[in-house]
């Protein structure tokens, strides 16, 4: 290959920069023109590729978000658009794609190699942790990071107060993040999506018989919770016992920004690494990982649609410390 284009999609997580980086100088160190691709897709169907090289990544290793900008294209879900985008990348010359992001935008990927051929390897760019095919998402780590600095400043707050607090951590259908910033920040409580018995467990520590006596509590609720976020929870506690009382504390988009921690940007710079290297050898439809500390390649379909199980032993890990 000539020519390849980079790209960041969906949401944004920390540490997309560094691999934006890694993969303009590896491309460059092979004699490979890089081409960026700002706003994703949409900026794919709206013709907006700007020219990339060593300085153009300088100073960006350290910096959240992405500078090449993000965005969701429901024009890219119609076969016009698609067409649209087809035609930009040809008239570029761009022989093949980098794709930065999670599962919806390795779908786009995929289905632009199914319809016109365009050969695209993806590196896994997102907060959620919840792709197939790699133990750790660019990102995961400094979102687990913010929240854990949050709750230990709110544990300190309920403390004072002898209070009950809820906080909401994202992760969309994922608890990876709550699971982790809940073992990491001493909660009593975890709820995820992956659990249902965590549900149980938790009216019983506050209604049941056996009642925890703790002056305060700390519950972690991730946002996919399928009893419904962190209000809504607080609320039905209330409908069961109404001298209930909790604050409710929703972390949100803090924890998609700031600098990234050490560990995504070494994580971010191997696998844009790799994701160049593997386009360059004639790899397709692939996302590049990391498994055992070691990079693999899993095919998109995989990393898409495969269920990316929890840790059993974390999930041991909050009986046995809330005993």
């Amino acid at each position: 290959m000539k020519k390849i284009a980079i790209f960041t999609s969906g949401g944004d997580s920390p540490g997309m920069n560094a691999c934006i980086r890694a993969a303009v100088r590896t491309a460059m160190f092979n004699g490979v023109e890089v081409v960026g691709i700002e706003r994703g897709f949409s900026g794919m169907i709206n013709n907006e590729f700007i020219n990339l090289n060593s300085r153009s990544v300088s100073n960006i290793v350290q910096r959240g978000g992405t500078i090449l900008k993000t965005a969701r294209s429901k024009e890219f879900m119609t076969a016009e658009g698609r067409k649209k985008a087809h035609e930009n990348i040809i008239a570029h010359g761009v022989e093949g794609l980098i794709c930065i992001g999670g599962n919806g935008s390795f779908t786009g990927a995929k289905t632009l190699f199914e319809e016109y051929g365009i050969p695209c390897i993806g590196a896994p760019g997102t907060i959620d942790n919840d792709l197939y095919g790699t133990d750790f998402t660019i990102g995961f780590d400094t979102a687990v990071n913010t929240a854990v600095e949050a709750i230990d400043k709110i544990r300190d707050t309920a403390d004072s107060h002898d209070r009950v607090f809820f906080i909401e951590v994202m992760g969309r259908n994922s608890g990876y993040i709550a699971l982790a910033a809940g073992i990491a920040g001493g909660a009593e409580s975890i709820l995820i999506p992956e659990s249902a018995e965590d549900w149980h467990k938790m009216i019983d520590l506050f209604t049941g018989e056996h009642r925890s006596k703790k002056a305060f509590t700390i519950v972690i609720v991730a946002e996919g919770e399928e009893h419904g976020g962190a209000i809504q929870i607080v609320e039905h506690l209330k409908s069961i016992k109404s001298d209930f009382e909790a604050r409710v504390t929703i972390l949100g988009h803090i924890q998609r920004g700031g600098s990234p921690s050490a560990y995504d940007r070494v994580l971010a710079s191997r696998l844009g690494n790799a994701a160049v290297e593997a386009l360059l050898r004639g790899e397709t439809n692939k996302m590049a990982g990391l498994r055992n500390n070691l990079v693999v390649l899993t095919p998109f379909d995989d990393a898409i649609n495969k269920v990316k199980h929890l840790n059993p032993d974390l999930l041991r890990l909050v009986d046995v410390f809330n005993c």
